[in-house]
């Protein structure tokens, strides 16, 4: 059972990484992946919003939400892109 507790830490852990991009994975059914990539926008009370470039000839900038309960569901899994520090 997911407590308010529990959306509140997810909620926090994800607020500390707006602006870095993540990879978003779900399953779309019928043995089929969906993959978003973008940048982490908002943490808003009951959803988080990625802001995802669309790739096709148009390439168009896309926003899309989860809540909260779909990460502690394990319905959908993120990655937050390693910062890459070069040596100079």
């Amino acid at each position: 059972m997911i407590v308010k507790t529990d959306l509140d830490a997810c909620k926090r852990d994800l607020e500390n990484f707006i602006g870095r991009r993540i990879r978003l994975t779900s399953n779309g059914g019928r043995k089929r992946t969906i993959i978003h990539e973008g940048v982490l926008d908002h943490c808003y009370p009951n959803v988080f919003t990625v802001r995802c470039n669309r790739k096709g000839a148009n390439v168009c900038q896309e926003v899309i939400s989860y809540s909260y309960v779909d990460i502690l569901t394990k319905v959908v899994e993120i990655a937050v892109a390693s910062a890459v520090v070069s040596a100079g």
